[in-house]
């Protein structure tokens, strides 16, 4: 896919990315590498970045004080979006969101549904907005991050991307 892009320059934004596993470990987080490492090859700044276990609580005392933190505008998560017991990154999540960006998960499971078929049903992925901050829950695997990142996110948190993207809605966000 090609994307074109306007004249305006490039404006880098400051990304938070969090594993979500109860079998990894930093050395083992290849989605969070993956993410990692796109988010800095597009030129943007990867400001934290947390390994958690997948614990509803846990998740949201970290996600709460991202969004809470002016300095995170982008939240990236890996993991627990299946459908077994200790998938609660969709749980965790929902309740802090202000707003759901309800085609972010029906685009990406369209898109994965090219690479594995009927079992995209299963991913959860979701997106939306809180106190100003993009939050995006990817599946853990890597491919499912590369996915998104690859034909989703690069695109929209690049303020150069037309028609619109969600960079250049940060600085309106927090508006009311």
């Amino acid at each position: 896919m090609s994307t074109h892009f306007t004249d305006q320059g490039f404006v880098p934004l400051a990304v938070a990315v969090l594993t979500v596993s109860d079998t990894r470990t930093a050395a083992e987080d290849s989605s969070g590498d993956l993410l990692q490492a796109k988010a800095q090859e597009a030129g943007h700044r990867v400001v934290a970045r947390e390994l958690v276990r997948d614990d509803v609580y846990q998740l949201r005392a970290v996600f709460s004080r991202w969004i809470a933190d002016p300095q995170v505008q982008v939240v990236l998560s890996t993991g627990g979006t299946g459908l077994t017991g200790r998938d609660s990154t969709p749980e965790a999540v929902a309740p802090l969101l202000d707003k759901q960006i309800e085609g972010f998960g029906e685009l990406f499971r369209a898109l994965s549904f090219v690479e594995i078929g009927a079992s995209t049903v299963q991913s959860r992925a979701l997106a939306g907005l809180a106190n100003g901050t993009f939050i995006f829950c990817l599946p853990g695997s890597t491919g499912a991050c590369r996915t998104a990142w690859e034909q989703i996110l690069l695109a929209q948190l690049d303020v150069r991307t037309p028609p619109c993207n969600f960079a250049q809605l940060i600085p309106r966000l927090r508006e009311r």
